[in-house]
C-alpha cells in the first residue's frame, strides 16, 4: 500500500533529540512559573472575596441597625405625641393641665431636632398654638411660593387621620429654597405627621408634626456610623431626598439598601448605605506586586528567547520567499535592469535587459563602458552622460529619467529612458548603482505623430475666420482660443460668456457654494449627448460697434476628463447689414407704392367729387334765387342764409379737394396774405358742433395785433380741424359722458414766438386728456401709423407735410403733473414763418 507521504531518506537523530531537550529546557520553567502564578492568583482572589463578603455582612448589619434606630425613634415620637394628644383632649379649660401639656411638648421638641414644627389644630383646622412659637424665621412654610404645596399635603394627611382615627404621614415634599436662607438644607425635603386629638374616637383636633428628611440623617443616625458610611434616603424611583454626606463615592464601593417603614400610614422610602474607600493594605499589595513582577520577568525572559528563535526561523523563511519573489519579478518585468559597482562594471543584468539588447548575461557581466550595446556614433556622448549621472558629486536619483539609445546585436536601435538609483548595503554605504531601462520607441513615435497632428489642427484653427473657444464649465477658465477669438475678445473668457448669453457664467453656476449644489444641476441631458446635432444662434454684441455672430456651441469632455463648452462664432455682421438694407429698401418701396396709390385715389376722388359738389352749389344758388322772388319774406329770411352757407361749404369742399390733389402732386400751396384769426374761427366753427354734441367746449385765445401771414388758408384750416378733432377724441375717450361739462375746454391759441430769430407765428392746440404714450409720440407722424381701429394713419402725416410745405414745424409734447409726474394732457405746436405772399414772391424771384 502506498503511503500518502514519505519520510526523508536520512534523519539526523542527534539533531532531533537536541530539539526535544531544548524544548524541555525552555518550556518546563515556563510551565512551572505559570502554575505558580495561577495558584497565587487563586489564593489572593479567594482572600479578597472573603474580605468583601465580611464587608458586605458588616454593611448589612449597620444598615439594619440604622433602620431599627430610625423606626424606634419614630415609634417613640408617635407614642409621646399620642400621649400628649390624649392629655390635650382632657384639658376642658383646665389651664394647669394645658400648661403642663405645652411644657411637655416644648421638652419633646427640644430633644428631637429632626422635628421642625409642632402645630395644634382644632376641629376646623385652625391653629391653636405652635411650637416653636410663631416668629419671622419659623413660619417659613407659610411664605410663598411653596406654601401651597405644603398646605395641600397637610390637608390630605389630616383627612387621612380623621378618616382612620390614627396617626398618618404625608408624602415627601421637595421645595426649592435658595442656599442663602437659614437651614435651607434641612427644609428642602419635609413631610407631615398628623395625630388625632380626643378620646374614644371623638376627634376634637389634630396635632401636626413637620419632619425634616435631612434632620433624620443628621440627628437620628449615630455620628460614628456616618463617619464610616454614607447614608441616603431615596424614593422608589431613586430620587435622593436626603443624604448624610456630600463626599463622592468610588465607583466600586459597596452598597446596600432596604425599605424604610415609619408607620402604618407612612410614605414609601428607601434607606441606602454606601461604604467609603477603606485604607489600602500596603504589605499585601507589595507582596502581590513582587510575586507578579518576578513571575512576569522570568516569563518575559523565556518568552524573548523563544521569540528570537521564532524570529530567526521566520527571517530565514522570509528571506527565501523574498529571494524567490524578486527573481520571479525581475524575470517577468519588461523593464531592463542592470547593476554597476563603483567602477561602473556591470554586476547584474536581468532577463528583460538581455532580451532587449540580444546579449547574454555571461557576455555582459564584468564589462566596463563603453558597452557593446551602445551605438558606435554615440559612445562618446553616452559615456559623458553616464559619468555625469554616476558621479558621486551629482544627484544619485534623476526622477525624470535620461533618454538614450541602445543598439541590438543585429544593429536595430531602440529609444530608451533610463532611471538611476544608488545601491546601498546594510551598513548604509553605497556599493554601486542600479539602472532600469524602459523601451519608449513606440510611445515616442506615437507622441511625435500626435504632436504633428496637433500642429496641423492648430494651424487650421488659427487660420479660420471664426472665433473658436473652449471654457471650463466648473471654473469659467478659458481653456483654448484661436487667433480670430484673441483678436476680437482678448485672452479672457468674457467674450465666450457673452456669446453664450451668460449661460456659463461662473457667478451663476457657483452662487450656491454653502448648499453644496451641483453646478450642472438642471443642465439638459441632451446637451451632454455628443451625438446631438449642434444648433446655431444669432447673437448681437454691442461694443464700440455692433457686431452680429452666428454662434454654435456644445459640451465636450476636455483632456483632463472635466466637462467643457466648445463655442464657434462666425461674424455675420455684413450679412445682417445687407439683410437690414434689403428690408429697408422693401419698406421704402411699399411706402412709395402706398403713397402712389393714395395719390391716385385722391385724384380720382377729386375728379369724381368736383362735379356733384358743383351741382350741389348750383342747385343751392338756384333755389336761393327762386326764394328771393317769393312773396313770403319770412320764409326767404329763414332759408336763404342756410342755402348760402350750404353753397359756400360745397365750394369750400371742392377747394379742399383741389388743394389736397395739388398737395399729393407735390405742387406748392396757393398762398395769400391771410388773417390767422379768421382761419382759427372757421376751424373752431366746423368742429364746435361735434364738440357740443359730446358735451365738450373749445376756448380760443388770440394775441392782439397779429400780422397777416402768407399761407394757404384752406390747408392750414384743414390742419387745425384735424388737430382739434384729435384732441376732442382724446378727451372724449378719457372722460365719462356724465362729467364732461367739468372737463377743462380744449384751448387753441395763436401768438408770436419771439424766442426764435426771426420771430414766427405760433399756434397751439392744448387738451386735458391722458396724453400720448412714449412709444406712440415718437411714431405718431409716421405714414400709415394709427392707434385708432378705423384710422388710416395719414392725418397727422399730411398735417406735418402741409406745415413743412409752408416752411414751418409741427410737433407734440405731453403735459405732466408736477406732483405725481403723470401725463395730464397733450400740446400740439405749429410754428409758421411771418412772411407775406408778396415778400415770398419777391424772395422767390
Amino acid at each position: 500500500m502506498k503511503l500518502p507521504f514519505t519520510f526523508p531518506a536520512r534523519i539526523n537523530n542527534s539533531s532531533w533529540f537536541r530539539r526535544i531537550r531544548g524544548f524541555r529546557l525552555v518550556y518546563t520553567p515556563l510551565v512551572a512559573i505559570v502554575i505558580f502564578t495561577v495558584m497565587m492568583t487563586i489564593i489572593l482572589g479567594t482572600l479578597q472575596m472573603q474580605e468583601r463578603n465580611q464587608q458586605e455582612n458588616a454593611l448589612f448589619r449597620e444598615l439594619s441597625l440604622v433602620k431599627q434606630r430610625i423606626q424606634l425613634r419614630f415609634a417613640n415620637n408617635t407614642e409621646v405625641l399620642m400621649s400628649l394628644s390624649r392629655d390635650l383632649g382632657r384639658v376642658n379649660g383646665d389651664e394647669k393641665t394645658k400648661a403642663s401639656a405645652l411644657k411637655e411638648a416644648e421638652s419633646f421638641l427640644l430633644n428631637n431636632h429632626e422635628i421642625s414644627q409642632l402645630i395644634l389644630l382644632d376641629r376646623d383646622n385652625q391653629r391653636q398654638w405652635m411650637m416653636p412659637p410663631p416668629s419671622r424665621t419659623n413660619t417659613w412654610f407659610d411664605q410663598a411660593p411653596y406654601t401651597k404645596e405644603i398646605k395641600a399635603q397637610l390637608n390630605k394627611t389630616i383627612e387621612l387621620t380623621v378618616s382612620t382615627n390614627r396617626p398618618a404621614f404625608s408624602n415627601f415634599i421637595q421645595i426649592d429654597i435658595p442656599n442663602d436662607e437659614p437651614m435651607a438644607k434641612e427644609r428642602r425635603t419635609i413631610f407631615w405627621q398628623t395625630i388625632p386629638i380626643g378620646p374614644d374616637g371623638d376627634i376634637s383636633g389634630v396635632m401636626a408634626v413637620l419632619y425634616s428628611a435631612q434632620g433624620i440623617m443628621e440627628y437620628v443616625i449615630p455620628p460614628e456610623l456616618k463617619g464610616l458610611y454614607r447614608f441616603s434616603l431615596t424614593t422608589d424611583a431613586g430620587k435622593v431626598l436626603a443624604i448624610s454626606s456630600d463626599r463622592n463615592m468610588p465607583p466600586r464601593s459597596l452598597t446596600n439598601q432596604t425599605s424604610l417603614d415609619l408607620g402604618i400610614l407612612s410614605p414609601n422610602a428607601i434607606l441606602r448605605v454606601d461604604t467609603y474607600p477603606t485604607p489600602s493594605n500596603l504589605t499585601f499589595k507589595m507582596l502581590l506586586g513582587v510575586v507578579i513582577g518576578l513571575s512576569a520577568f522570568v516569563i518575559l525572559s523565556l518568552w524573548s528567547v523563544i521569540k528570537q528563535m521564532q524570529v530567526r526561523q521566520l527571517a530565514e523563511a522570509s528571506l527565501r520567499t523574498e529571494t524567490n519573489f524578486r527573481n520571479a519579478m525581475e524575470n517577468s518585468t519588461p523593464v531592463g535592469i542592470r547593476a554597476h559597482d563603483m567602477q561602473k562594471r556591470i554586476t547584474y543584468v536581468n532577463r528583460a535587459f538581455c532580451e532587449m539588447t540580444d546579449w547574454s548575461s555571461e557576455e555582459l557581466m564584468g564589462l566596463q563602458p563603453p558597452f557593446p550595446f551602445w551605438p558606435a556614433d554615440q559612445q562618446e556622448y553616452l559615456l559623458k552622460k553616464m559619468d555625469l549621472a554616476l558621479s558621486p558629486n551629482s544627484s544619485h536619483e534623476i526622477k525624470g529619467g535620461i533618454e538614450g539609445v541602445i543598439q541590438r546585436r543585429d544593429g536595430t536601435r531602440i529609444a530608451t529612458r533610463t532611471y538611476i538609483a544608488p545601491l546601498i548595503n546594510e551598513k548604509g554605504e553605497q556599493t554601486g548603482w542600479v539602472t532600469s531601462l524602459v523601451d519608449i520607441s513606440e510611445p515616442k513615435r506615437i507622441r511625435e505623430e500626435l504632436a504633428a497632428s496637433q500642429d496641423r489642427f492648430i494651424t487650421v484653427l488659427e487660420g479660420l475666420d471664426a472665433a473658436v473657444s473652449v471654457i471650463s464649465i466648473e471654473t469659467g477658465e478659458l481653456l483654448f482660443a484661436n487667433r480670430f477669438y484673441r483678436e476680437r475678445f482678448g485672452n479672457t473668457s468674457k467674450g465666450h460668456i457673452d456669446l453664450a448669453n451668460h449661460e456659463m457664467d461662473p457667478a451663476l453656476l457657483h452662487g450656491l457654494e454653502d448648499d453644496n449644489i451641483d453646478p450642472l444641476a438642471g443642465l439638459p441631458s441632451s446637451e451632454l449627448n455628443q451625438t446631438r446635432q449642434t444648433e446655431s444662434q444669432e447673437i448681437q454684441l454691442i461694443g464700440d460697434e455692433a457686431k452680429w455672430y452666428e454662434v454654435r456651441r456644445r459640451f465636450i469632455p476636455w483632456v483632463d476628463g472635466h466637462l467643457a463648452q466648445l463655442l464657434i462664432a462666425t461674424d455675420i455682421t455684413l450679412r445682417k447689414n445687407t439683410e437690414d438694407l434689403a428690408r429697408q429698401q422693401e419698406e421704402r418701396m411699399q411706402f412709395t407704392s402706398r403713397l402712389t396709390t393714395m395719390g391716385e385715389m385722391a385724384s380720382s376722388l377729386a375728379h369724381e367729387l368736383n362735379q356733384p359738389l358743383a351741382a350741389i352749389s348750383n342747385y343751392c344758388m338756384g333755389v336761393a334765387k327762386r326764394l328771393s322772388g317769393q312773396a313770403d319774406q319770412n320764409l326767404s329770411n329763414d332759408l336763404l342764409p342756410a342755402l348760402e352757407k350750404a353753397s359756400q361749404q360745397a365750394h369750400r369742399a371742392g377747394t379742399i379737394i383741389q388743394r389736397i390733389r395739388g398737395f399729393v402732386k407735390r405742387s406748392e400751396p396757393q398762398r395769400k396774405d391771410s388773417d390767422i384769426g379768421e382761419i382759427v374761427a372757421d376751424a373752431v366753427g366746423l368742429v364746435e358742433i361735434e364738440a357740443h354734441r359730446h358735451r365738450l367746449a373749445i376756448a380760443v385765445e388770440l394775441a392782439p395785433n397779429l400780422p397777416k401771414v402768407g399761407l394757404d388758408p384752406v390747408l392750414i384750416q384743414q390742419v387745425l380741424v384735424n388737430l382739434l378733432k384729435n384732441s376732442l377724441d382724446s378727451v372724449r375717450e378719457d372722460a365719462p359722458l356724465s362729467s364732461r361739462w367739468a372737463v377743462p375746454p380744449i384751448k387753441i391759441s395763436a401768438d408770436l414766438e419771439t424766442s426764435t430769430f426771426p420771430a414766427m407765428l405760433r399756434i397751439q392746440v392744448v387738451d386735458s386728456g391722458p396724453g400720448v404714450a412714449d412709444g406712440v409720440i415718437e411714431r405718431m407722424f409716421e405714414p400709415f401709423f394709427s392707434t385708432k381701429s378705423d384710422g388710416m394713419g395719414m392725418g397727422l402725416n399730411i398735417c406735418r407735410s402741409i406745415i413743412e410745405s409752408h416752411h414751418g414745424r409741427l410737433w407734440a409734447k405731453n403735459q405732466h403733473d408736477p406732483n405725481s409726474g403723470k401725463a395730464v394732457g397733450c400740446t400740439f405746436t405749429i410754428l409758421l414763418p411771418l412772411e407775406t405772399a408778396e415778400t415770398e414772391a419777391t424772395a422767390s424771384a
